[in-house]
């Protein structure tokens, strides 16, 4: 329950940085990104598995790079969703969630080191 609190707390710094660079982006304070990053993972957990499941044969199709387009929707049902944070279109949505995904892996890398990475 901790991991998962402290990974909700570094995916709403993310989101709060990536709000204030990106133009197409906004948000309105810090407690929104809490929400947004919260809201995030609940899709993320109930919706994502269930697209990705009725779009197989397109994700086979296009070699994975279909699951750019569910996660660009998961961004917008999440701006749907939580008031506060606006998103313009579906293109910044896409970049947004591409580059969230890339700083969440690169903190959580650093931050949830694996136990078994020193081990050869």
């Amino acid at each position: 329950m901790t991991k998962w609190f402290l990974k909700i707390l570094v995916c709403s710094v993310n989101v709060f940085i990536l709000a204030y660079i990106l133009p197409g982006i906004s948000i309105v304070d810090f407690f929104t990104a809490i929400m947004v990053a919260f809201v995030l993972s609940l899709l993320d957990a109930v919706v994502k598995p269930l697209l990705i499941l009725l779009t197989l044969p397109a994700t086979i199709l296009t070699l994975g790079l279909f699951l750019f387009v569910i996660n660009a929707g998961i961004i917008l049902l999440d701006a749907h969703f939580v008031h506060g944070f606006k998103v313009d279109s579906f293109w910044y949505a896409l970049l947004f969630g591409a580059l969230l995904s890339f700083f969440n892996s690169v903190v959580h890398k650093r931050a949830f080191p694996e136990k078994n990475a020193n081990r050869q």
